[in-house]
């Protein structure tokens, strides 16, 4: 805990300040010049929506439903159009979008994406939305539910690339500009000043407070995740969760982090033109491994519920040297059996003793 706190004061200080009465002059401008997207509550909860006035915009939020991943990777989306075999129209969508109010959680997961889908054969359509995409995080100073674990798995501080992000220092708002991108979104609003070191010091004690706020979840250190993942294979608790997994596919959909999909085509009746769509896909579904031939490799729940969670705490980070799973608690919040990683995890960190690895392991990224 040490270790982060310090890392939190080595980080380079916010260099604006903009008064809160201020701030919603600032969002409204930015909403006329921008698709400005960002937190909004929906009776009980909160969505990513467009904002058109700041009236809109909930930063007073714990989280979202779906993460911001969906401006990325949207749930579905046309790839191209084609007529009698020839691509017509290749879609990919360049609209500049700012995207206001990510928590650093939801950052972290971005990072990943950006990591995955930059890496060759890259996704155009990915690199185009992330290019015309500038993020505008805040600082979480309360966990966001009971189901979060962002401190555990490190995601609670700011990464080290970002455009601009927010410190909410009661009356005002500290800026800590990342980018150019970030930079741009303040040009020609004279309303900021220069941070003094009074605000420095301010930001410091919000920091300070902050922390042990979060509480540590996780049993066990998160660079202990993969080797626990390996010993746990063959721990008959997998049958017990599949047991109670109902393989809905819910804890994907609402996952920053996970990034299967399928492609469809939609053909016309004339068998002469269509649309070919990616659209996104669950490792929980009952079909999802199954291959030619009509074989399963992975037919069972239990089998699944293995398969998404050496995923999120070992074979994603062993391919990108990054985390799988941010501690967002979205999956938990969601999962209509009740089935919290924290408690998995804390499970099979309780029987490490008696547990024993499988003799031949075979990783599929």
């Amino acid at each position: 805990m040490i270790e982060k706190l310090e890392f939190i004061n080595k980080k380079k200080m916010s260099n604006q300040i903009l008064a809160k009465e201020d701030f919603e002059e600032w969002v409204n401008q930015l909403s006329h010049h921008h698709c400005l997207i960002g937190p909004q509550r929906k009776q009980t909860e909160h969505i990513f929506a467009e904002i058109r006035v700041a009236a809109d915009l909930d930063l007073d939020y714990r989280t979202t439903i779906l993460p911001p991943k969906k401006l990325l990777l949207p749930q579905r989306e046309e790839v191209f159009s084609f007529d009698d075999s020839r691509i017509l129209a290749t879609r990919i969508d360049n609209k500049p979008v700012v995207l206001l109010g990510v928590h650093t959680c939801d950052l972290h997961a971005i990072l990943l994406l950006d990591h995955i889908f930059n890496r060759q054969p890259a996704d155009p359509w990915y690199q185009s939305r992330r290019k015309n995409l500038t993020l505008v995080s805040i600082e979480c100073l309360y966990p966001c539910s009971a189901e979060s674990f962002c401190k555990d798995m490190g995601t609670l501080v700011l990464p080290e690339e970002y455009d601009l992000h927010l410190i909410d220092l009661g009356e005002e708002y500290a800026l800590d500009i990342g980018s150019s991108k970030g930079a741009a979104l303040l040009n020609g609003f004279a309303r900021t000043r220069p941070a003094k070191p009074s605000d420095h010091a301010h930001i410091q004690q919000i920091m300070s407070e902050k922390w042990p706020r979060f509480p540590y979840r996780i049993r066990t250190d998160i660079s202990e995740l993969p080797s626990l993942m390996t010993l746990s294979y063959n721990s008959p608790l997998w049958e017990e969760l599949g047991e109670r997994c109902l393989g809905c596919g819910s804890c994907t959909l609402v996952c920053p982090t996970c990034y299967c999909f399928d492609v469809l085509d939609d053909v016309d009746f004339s068998l002469k033109s269509g649309s070919r769509y990616r659209v996104w896909d669950s490792c929980q579904l009952n079909e999802f491994a199954v291959v030619a031939g009509g074989h399963d490799f992975r037919s069972g729940r239990a089998a699944r519920l293995r398969h998404r969670f050496a995923r999120k705490y070992k074979y994603i980070a062993a391919a990108n040297d990054l985390p799988g799973c941010v501690g967002c608690g979205r999956c938990a919040r969601a999962c209509l059996a009740g089935i919290s990683p924290v408690e998995v995890l804390n499970q099979f960190d309780k029987q490490r003793g008696t547990l024993a690895p499988k003799k031949v392991e075979k990783v599929l990224l």
